[in-house]
């Protein structure tokens, strides 16, 4: 087995029933420390479903075993500013922590402002920024993101994914990504996990642009322009 230093996230035979209906069937992979994973997939392949079995939400068979007393931030699909009524400073002081301005710059939203705003008058990438500065507030060192630029445009989208890549890097966060973005996830994260209930595929993120790889995830032909997205 890799040592804790090397390896912050096992996975072994992990197979999750959703009534009655086996939804993820003998999931198994391990993830580096401090490297992104992009898990992709056609719609209802079970990727929002691993999520919530590695954030213990759900009840699940088999092992999932994280390592390095693991600190976990997540950013849930579908979040919308229109559901809080509240300014952004309001919102990130939910956590009682300190440290909001700070936290903002990491994000790129670096005027501050920007803090008495309320997060229903953001722009789709500012609100998703504000909710990566929530994830990130109280210092985990694990990163979950479902889709984050669902719902920002498509000059913001690559905005985004360099943010997620500094932090990495800079902090040394392990980044578990939701994408249907090929470019981007080839460009921005060392990993890949495919999932079809079953695991597809297991390696490296520069192979998700050869047809073959394609096919074998997605089941058909796919033409790639430069930001072509899966299913």
């Amino acid at each position: 087995m890799e040592s804790s230093d090397d390896c912050i996230l096992t996975v072994s035979d992990l197979s999750v029933r959703i009534q009655n209906q086996l939804i993820l069937d003998n999931i198994n992979f391990k993830l580096k420390r401090g490297t992104t994973l992009a898990i992709v997939g056609p719609n209802g392949a079970g990727k929002s479903v691993l999520f919530k079995a590695l954030l213990n939400l759900i009840p699940y068979m088999g092992k999932i075993e994280w390592y390095n007393k693991v600190k976990i931030g997540y950013v849930p699909q579908n979040l919308t500013a229109g559901d809080m009524p509240i300014s952004v400073r309001e919102f990130l002081s939910f956590k009682g922590c300190s440290g909001i301005k700070g936290c903002l710059d990491l994000v790129g939203l670096n005027n501050e402002a920007i803090m008495d705003k309320r997060l229903g008058t953001l722009s789709g990438g500012q609100f998703q920024r504000v909710l990566i500065a929530w994830a990130i507030i109280d210092g985990p060192n694990v990163l979950l993101f479902d889709e984050p630029t669902s719902a920002v445009d498509i000059d913001n989208e690559e905005a985004i994914y360099e943010m997620l890549n500094r932090l990495e890097r800079d902090s040394e966060i392990t980044v578990l990504i939701i994408s249907h973005d090929i470019h981007l996830i080839r460009d921005y994260s060392e990993d890949m996990l495919a999932l079809n209930r079953k695991v597809i595929f297991f390696g490296k993120s520069e192979r998700i642009v050869e047809p073959e790889i394609l096919k074998m995830i997605y089941g058909s032909e796919i033409v790639l322009g430069k930001h072509a997205k899966g299913s």
